[in-house]
């Protein structure tokens, strides 16, 4: 016979039915289902969050919820808190909030619940100011519950509208992404794909095959490299799902928590008034010669603290993220290594997309401009060159961080314009010793004004250089452009960075006041 004290008491065995819950809740799909996953190479997706917070800082929200729904044998498979983890958390010590998608539910799959769950938390870091981290890994729609599951994408793709410009938004693809489900990603800030395991397309290969007889694989359709090169869609691409997670870590430690607080700012350790003299020689004084804008870049901004966005994508371009004296800024280079570092449609968007994106989340901006123009062809025309490049000029003239533009050799024509001209409302324009600014190139320039007069010379090759020489003095040297107000001063390369961390400072309290309009019409 148990004695008194033996027997459990109605809270120790409502506790402990809580415990046995909750034990349940931990499990996923079951064994079997986590132990595929691990074939497969792949975390579940409560190890995907352990790893991306800080230790002991995740609290679950919503882990018992179940569905609704019957048919098709959905009855059988109810685990408690459905197809999705969510929750908050830390990152180096700073609150996010995060949503694992768990493919050892039935997939992954999109469902009523897994919208609701999704859709409560993405509300919770809204209403707290914090950012979210979406760790995607799903089939898509549950087509076993028709129209629930496409108007729970409808409420996930409305709030990551809701949410842009207020929070940072980070996808993290850890395995496949098809149909409807890619725009939530798509809606996100950035992107972030791993190589092997994740993919993302609207229609699936067999799909394409059915219809238009082409013959496409998983990873030449819609995986990382496609994605980061091709069509722009991810923004950094990971070897496996652990640099994946660190990417996502690094990346947080660049962005505000919300669009009224500052970006992490971190104690100086680089010197402010160090001068690299090796500058003073990067850039050719040959225009038809390159060079790489990335060793301006490591060499001016605090060290080892250039993190690019975008890289593979329109490489004639060059976007990211760098600390000047522990501050965080946004860069926007032109890239002569490639294609001159001329503006085509991709390099367009990826630095119109950019520039709205510091200026959402009040990150100063600075560009170094070298560029001969935009790229010329009929496929360019065609394509929207005009309406893309458009979209450069109102990005920037839409912003209204702190800007300062390096002019760092040629600025010609339209490019000149687009790429943060004094006049688009920046607020400090410096040029270095080589910057060319003119409607276009000395040569091209002479060809056209002086035709006449060379045709009638002797000697129109040493006429013509002559010529060059002089139109390039009168009209393309900064020392021109600097007497006309159009750049406030020339400087040494090796007085960028001195100069650029008195300038922000200077800027730092910079405040504007747009006209009242609900919103402009960018020509997307």
């Amino acid at each position: 016979m148990e004695t008194k004290e033996s027997q459990s008491s109605p809270a120790d065995q409502a506790n402990e039915e809580l415990l046995r819950r909750r034990a349940e809740t931990q499990q996923g799909g079951g064994s079997r289902a986590v132990q595929q996953q691990h074939t497969k190479g792949k975390l579940t997706a409560r190890e995907r969050i352990a790893r991306l917070l800080d230790p002991g800082t995740f609290q679950e929200v919503a882990p018992y919820i179940t569905h609704r729904h019957t048919a098709f044998e959905l009855d059988e498979k109810r685990f408690p808190g459905d197809s999705v983890v969510v929750g908050f958390g830390q990152v180096d010590g700073r609150k996010v909030a995060v949503a694992a998608q768990d493919f050892t539910v039935i997939g992954g799959s999109f469902s009523e619940v897994q919208a609701q769950k999704v859709c409560q938390i993405l509300d919770l870091a809204i209403g707290s100011g914090v950012p979210f981290v979406a760790l995607n890994d799903s089939v898509g729609a549950r087509i076993q519950e028709g129209v629930w599951s496409l108007a729970g994408y409808s409420e996930l793709f409305w709030r990551n509208t809701q949410a842009s410009g207020v929070i940072p938004q980070i996808s993290v693809m850890l395995g496949p992404c098809a149909g409807g489900s890619v725009y939530s990603p798509g809606l996100t800030d950035f992107i972030i794909m791993t190589e092997g395991i994740s993919h993302m397309f609207i229609t699936g290969p067999q799909v394409i095959q059915t219809v238009t007889g082409e013959e496409v694989d998983f990873d030449t359709l819609g995986g990382a490299q496609a994605h980061a090169s091709i069509s722009g869609v991810a923004h950094f691409v990971a070897a496996d799902e652990d640099e994946a997670l660190a990417l996502t870590r690094r990346l947080l430690d660049y962005l505000p928590s919300n669009n009224v607080a500052p970006a992490p700012r971190i104690p100086p350790t680089d010197d402010p008034h160090r001068a690299d003299p090796a500058l003073d020689s990067l850039v050719p004084v040959d225009g038809s010669q390159s060079y790489n804008v990335r060793e301006a870049l490591v060499t001016i901004f605090d060290r080892d603290s250039f993190f690019e966005v975008q890289a593979r994508f329109a490489p004639n371009a060059v976007v990211g993220f760098a600390r000047l004296h522990g501050e965080v800024v946004g860069i926007v280079a032109n890239q002569p290594a490639h294609m001159a570092g001329v503006l085509d449609i991709n390099a367009s968007d990826k630095i119109a997309r950019f520039v709205r994106f510091c200026d959402a989340f009040s990150i100063p901006l600075v560009t170094f401009v070298d560029c001969p123009g935009f790229m010329p062809g009929s496929v360019q025309e065609h394509g929207g060159i005009i309406r893309h490049g458009a979209k450069i000029v109102y990005a920037y003239s839409e912003a209204t961080v702190p800007k300062i533009t390096i002019v760092v050799r040629k600025a010609y024509g339209g490019a000149y314009i687009v790429m943060s001209s004094k006049y688009t409302r920046t607020d400090l324009v410096y040029a270095w010793p080589t910057a060319e600014i003119a409607v276009m190139g000395a040569e091209g320039a002479v060809n056209i004004l002086y035709r006449k007069k060379l045709a009638q010379v002797e000697d129109p090759e040493m006429v013509r250089e002559q010529f060059v020489a002089e139109f390039r003095d009168q009209f393309g040297s900064p020392y021109a452009a600097a007497a006309s107000g159009h750049v406030d001063d020339v400087i040494l390369p090796s007085e960028t960075r001195v100069r650029l961390i008195a300038a922000l400072d200077f800027l730092r309290d910079k405040q504007a006041t747009p006209l009242p309009k609900k919103h402009g019409n960018i020509p997307l």
